[in-house]
């Protein structure tokens, strides 16, 4: 008997059925890999499991006992959490609050906060997580934010977990204690649900992998008896080439950007480096060595930074975004709900809202222009969103990003800077998002690449700079490129 089965399961959001009739079956002990394109259904899969959606038809049996879990503490007395792919904290609360939210250790009533502290301490232990318990969780990086839900997910001794993109944000360090942690839950009986667009990940980790398209269960197959191909083509129905980018075989033109002894106390210190146009130059490190903070800097988002930046040779104000966009430069940033896309917005008024200098006359939106803009881009990046108008809060965080992203290709930016671009995008999705940034590259603009997924760094770049706690500790030319020489550079060693 099947240790969870999903029977009939529909779910549908306004204009959009998310769920169509889905059925599938997972064994105790496994990790079964959940599949498809950006809105395909895996997310809201895992998330009506984990109580945060209730289902509109259908039934779930856990260990042949039909549940129903209405919200997340239901599902958690039930033995099921989530480490979801976005936040899903309280950013004004400490870790040790967080992770200790559900059950607050009392002492005669109030709050003990010393048990918690102490509790807190042992659950980041368990997954060798070196944080702070009373650091506030919006000072944490992305990276850390997702390794605080791992450990609020194992410290309430679940017997099945959804890991929705668990390595969205970890360095290659991280992941592979994830890794780690992933055999030992395996060993100890617990069922882990591994929703990803990685596929080294999947075929590494997972027993069993289903896939899902447009809110249908394709397929469900042992890893052993399939190969990563063939779940590119259940996944997509179509061929994904991935081709070597065309900016590569061009010449380069004049220096775009140069960038001088740029620090900032206690994030980076003189970093120096120039751009070329039709350049790529990726960025790599492990979480926390100073890449989105230098990419802040630039963008005008750090007043304490110093140093020298030069745009054409111009000398471009520190401290400035305004200075930033004027000079043609455009940054899309590392956590798309916080920093990328205004949720509350719709689609298109998300993607034309960085082009609007160009799209207004006389203080107006000139609207026809606007539409004919953002329809360009939602068909270029294959955006699945029922309308224009669709509040963008409402999109899967595939079809997020992908907005996040078009928002700063609308606005033809000559210098752009794009901290993980690819990040909880499907492989489909990727290889577009590649070629859209290949073609920038060959129209003469210079991009700044910031990524944790080495083999698209690698991918996209003419030349890449490894940084290590603030400072870059070497350059590659695109012939020296090798995972094993950056994460022998990533690490420290020489």
């Amino acid at each position: 008997m099947p240790f969870l089965e999903f029977k009939n399961i529909t779910k549908r959001f306004p204009g959009v059925l998310a769920l169509d009739n889905v059925s599938l079956s997972i064994d105790r002990g496994h990790c079964h890999a959940l599949i498809g394109e950006n809105g395909a259904g895996k997310s809201t899969l895992g998330k009506i499991l984990a109580g945060v959606y209730t289902a509109d038809s259908g039934e779930i049996l856990l260990d042949g006992k039909l549940i129903h879990p209405t919200d997340p503490l239901a599902a958690r007395r039930l033995g099921i959490a989530m480490v979801h792919q976005e936040l899903a904290f309280c950013p004004n609360l400490t870790v040790a609050e967080n992770l200790c939210l559900g059950e607050l250790p009392r002492f005669l009533g109030p709050v003990d906060f010393t048990a918690m502290r102490q509790r807190a301490r042992g659950m980041l232990e368990e997954i060798e997580a070196p944080l702070d318990v009373d650091a506030t969780m919006q000072d944490l990086t992305t990276g850390q934010e997702q390794m605080a839900q791992i450990a609020a997910a194992l410290g309430v001794g679940a017997k099945v977990i959804v890991m929705d993109e668990p390595t969205s944000s970890l360095s290659v360090r991280e992941s592979e204690h994830l890794f780690t942690l992933l055999r030992k839950l395996k060993a100890r009986g617990i069922t882990v649900i591994y929703v990803s667009h990685r596929m080294e990940e999947i075929f590494r980790l997972c027993d069993t992998v289903s896939v899902l398209r447009d809110g249908k269960h394709v397929a469900s197959e042992p890893i052993s008896a399939t190969n990563p191909e063939r779940v590119i083509q259940q996944m997509v129905g179509r061929e994904v080439i991935n081709a070597r980018p065309a900016h590569l075989d061009r010449e380069l033109g004049r220096e775009v950007f140069r960038v001088e002894k740029l620090s900032s106390p206690g994030k980076f210190s003189n970093i120096s480096f120039t751009l070329r146009a039709g350049e790529v130059l990726g960025f790599a490190g492990l979480v926390g060595a100073g890449r989105s903070e230098v990419a802040a800097a630039i963008f005008g988002l750090d007043p304490s930074a110093t140093g020298e930046l030069w745009v054409r040779g111009q000398k471009l104000e520190l401290g400035s975004i305004e200075a930033a966009l004027k000079a043609g430069i455009g940054l899309c940033p590392e956590d798309r709900k916080r920093q990328g896309l205004v949720l509350s917005m719709t689609c298109a008024e998300n993607t034309s809202l960085a082009a609007l200098p160009d799209l207004t006359r006389a203080g107006f939106i000139r609207f026809g222009k606007e539409r004919a803009l953002v329809s360009e881009y939602i068909s270029q990046f294959r955006v699945k969103t029922p309308s224009l108008e669709t509040p963008v809060a409402g999109l899967s965080g595939g079809n997020q990003q992908k907005i996040a992203l078009a928002k700063w290709l609308a606005r033809r930016c000559g210098i752009l800077i794009v901290d993980e671009p690819t990040r909880g995008v499907d492989v489909g999705a990727k290889a577009e998002m590649h070629a859209l940034l290949d073609r920038l590259a060959c129209d003469g603009a210079g991009l700044i690449v910031i990524s944790s997924e080495l083999p698209e760094v690698m991918a996209l770049s003419r030349r890449i700079l490894v940084m290590r706690e603030g400072a870059v500790l070497g350059e590659l030319q695109r012939e020296q490129f090798a995972q094993e020489t950056l994460m022998r550079l990533m690490a420290g060693l020489a």
